[in-house]
This record gives structure tokens, sequence and C-alpha cells, in this order.
């Protein structure tokens, strides 16, 4: 086996080695003056079982592309097989065609991997379950919800509900309404814009009750803070928000902070900045999850398991 990484989340990619007690090959990325990257892998991979481990954010395309370049650098090298390791899959939001001329890009991301070499596919949380249908090669889909629930269950909340912020996310927040054995609230929203959203109607009873509000991803952090907000009005005594995969930016941290979020639980498979107390984030390592997943997938063991 053999584990390559990316650049744009080397901090995870070597915390997933760690856990497996090996280390990254070696792997030269450059980019020229132009703006091309060139990529040169400097083992011998020949038959090898390889991994390349590359988060697609903070610059989508140019780490998409770098992921793909790498790819084809390992096909082209007659490596055994190559898994695309992609703890956020970019595009993912793009999953669906609902209003004319518009692309599936989500689908397009699908076709460039394969076309590049990747024989099998390992993400966590994508935004939309159907994108696995999208592959003709194997996906094992994994789920921070371990990671997150251990968190969460340590703090004893003694009368938690769990909030789904939209409609999108009714299926995951009742998968977790399941493991803390609680009940479960909807939030009905209205997306102004692509940063602002209105939340204006919440079914079920969120009434001096700790609520857990669960998503997949977020940016400007709309939906998350004005679903709490709601929550706040209603009278829940408090909203800890956790999402998998958090690319907040400036105006989205602006908001948070003025929310009625108490705190907002992150993962790191997107890079994170460094908060302060105020900014109410923690963040939580999914390193191992990936690890034990990659070491099953070689060793041909059952990934599914996991999360049993």
């Amino acid at each position: 086996m053999k584990i390559y990484s990316g650049t744009s989340n080397p901090a995870l990619s070597k915390a997933i080695v760690d856990y497996l007690g090996t280390s990254l090959g070696e792997c030269e990325v450059v980019n020229f003056p132009d703006g091309e990257t060139f990529v040169r892998i400097a083992d011998s991979v020949r038959g090898r079982d390889v991994f390349v481990i590359q988060s697609i954010c903070g610059r989508p395309n140019e780490t998409l592309m770098e992921l793909l370049i790498m790819i084809d650098a390992l096909r082209r090298a007659s490596a055994g097989r190559i898994t695309a390791v992609l703890p956020i899959y970019g595009y993912a939001r793009q999953d669906r065609k609902d209003q004319p001329r518009v692309p599936i890009t989500a689908k397009l991301v699908a076709n460039l991997l394969v076309a590049a070499g990747a024989n099998r596919l390992l993400t966590m949380d994508l935004h939309a379950a159907q994108i696995v249908g999208y592959f003709d090669i194997p996906v094992d889909h994994l789920h921070a919800d371990p990671v997150i629930t251990d968190y969460l269950i340590a703090k004893k909340f003694k009368d938690p509900v769990v909030v789904s912020p939209d409609t999108g996310s009714v299926k995951k927040a009742y998968s977790y309404a399941q493991r803390f054995g609680c009940g479960l609230a909807i939030v009905a929203k209205q997306r102004k814009s692509g940063s602002e959203v209105e939340a204006y109607s919440l079914v079920g009873d969120v009434k001096g009750k700790d609520v857990i509000m669960i998503d997949d991803l977020t940016s400007t952090c709309g939906t998350l803070c004005a679903a709490a907000n709601l929550c706040a009005k209603f009278g829940a005594a408090s909203v800890h928000a956790a999402v998998t995969h958090s690319q907040l930016d400036d105006t989205g941290l602006a908001r948070l902070r003025d929310s009625a979020i108490t705190e907002l639980i992150v993962t790191d498979t997107v890079p994170q900045r460094e908060y302060k107390p105020e900014d109410k984030v923690v963040t939580l390592s999914v390193a191992k999850l990936f690890g034990e997943a990659i070491r099953r997938i070689h060793n041909n063991e059952s990934v599914n398991s996991l999360f049993i």
C-alpha cells in the first residue's frame, strides 16, 4: 500500500498515515508561472495499491485538477489500483438539473475521476446520496456520525431534541435522533440568495430542550443561524450545531458569533483556521475513520461495519 497527499489538506493526510503507522509517499507538485500544475511521483508504484488523499475545497478548480493529474501520473506508472480519497467531494451541491440550461457538475466530476484512472472512491458525507450512483466504480461513503455523536454524548444533555435545519437534512437528523433516543423537529426555510436564508416555520417541540442541529456542510452559516434563531424564539435552552464540512468565510463567522448557536462542531475534512473562544467553533478529527477505512479497503474487509 502507498498513500499520497495532494496539497489541499496535508494535516489530515499526515494524521491518517500516523494512524496507519506508515508515511506519505514522495510526490512533487509544482505550479508553473503560467498556472499549470506538474506532478512527479518519486516512488515506484508498479502493481501497488495506491490511495490519493485530496480535499476538493478552498480552490476547488485547482485542487480537483491537481488530483486528476496525480491519478493520471499513477496510472501511467502502472499502479495496481488507485483509490481517490476525497474527504470532501467538491461540487456536490450541483447534483441535479433543477432549471433549464444548467450543468450537473457533481456528475461531471465523477466522469473526470474515472477518466483520469481512479478505480475506487472513498469519501465522506456527500451532499446527496445519489451521487454514489454517478460512478460505475466502487464507492465507499463514510459518515462523520460516530465522531460527532461521541462528542455530543459526552455532554450528557438532560432533554435533547435533534433538529433538521431544512428538509434536505431530515434523513440524517432522524438517524441522530435514533442514536440519542430523542425527538425530531424540522425547520422550513426559504433561500433568498446564495448567502441569505429565511427560516419561517418549525415543526416539533423545542421549548426548554437542548437542540442538536445536524447538517452536512456550511460556508456562510445562513441556514444554521436562521434555524438556530428560530429555535431560540420557540424557547430552546441551547443550540449545538454540527456539520461535517465547514468552509466558514468571514461573513459566516460573524453571523455565527451573533447567532443563538451555543457551539458549532466541525471536522477537519476541510482545513480549519485558528478559532478564538468567541467564535464558538470546535474542530473534531476524522483521521481515524479514514485511516481505518483505508486499512479495510486494502485488506478487502467490510467498511460498512464501521457504522454498525
